[in-house]
């Protein structure tokens, strides 16, 4: 039997929208059940919609909303990654989502992402680094945090 890849569409959406705040809400507890924090306090969603920024979902073959994310300006030419997220069990959704959020950024000027997860997030930490992100200084708030992994990717690669 041939097994193919399940058709995933990404595509521009507003966090405020009705499919991605039920998304939102889900990292939210899937966060406060992994690491004791729900990760709100540090994501606006008005960061994620002006100029420069993005919001995404990604939906299945049946339309269905099965993972968010997006970035923001960090600093000149590097944007940062921020609410990722894939409906448990939903393969391929993740790295749909990274794959088009780093060609967004590319094509909005920035030469570099970063983003940070909690260190005890092992299943985010190897996704992000088998997804080519190498871990890097603390950045901004995440500065003297010892339980923040923060990585980083060029996107003048490729």
């Amino acid at each position: 039997m041939i097994r193919t890849a399940p058709i995933i569409r990404v595509e521009a959406a507003d966090p405020g929208d009705e499919a991605a705040r039920a998304l939102l809400d889900a990292l939210s507890r899937t966060l406060e059940a992994l690491t004791g924090a729900s990760g709100r306090a540090s994501f606006d969603p008005d960061d994620v919609r002006g100029a420069g920024a993005c919001f995404l979902l990604a939906h299945g073959p049946e339309g269905e909303a099965l993972g968010c994310g997006g970035y923001r300006p960090l600093e000149p030419g590097v944007a940062e990654i921020k609410r990722m997220y894939a409906v448990p069990g939903s393969r391929g959704v993740g790295a749909a989502l990274l794959v088009a959020l780093e060609r967004r950024a590319r094509s909005d000027g920035y030469e570099t992402v970063r983003l940070e997860t909690r260190r005890v997030n092992s299943r985010a930490v190897a996704f992000y680094e088998r997804s080519g992100y190498v871990r890097i200084a603390a950045y901004g708030r995440y500065i003297g945090r010892s339980d923040a992994a923060c990585f980083g990717k060029s996107l003048q690669d490729g």
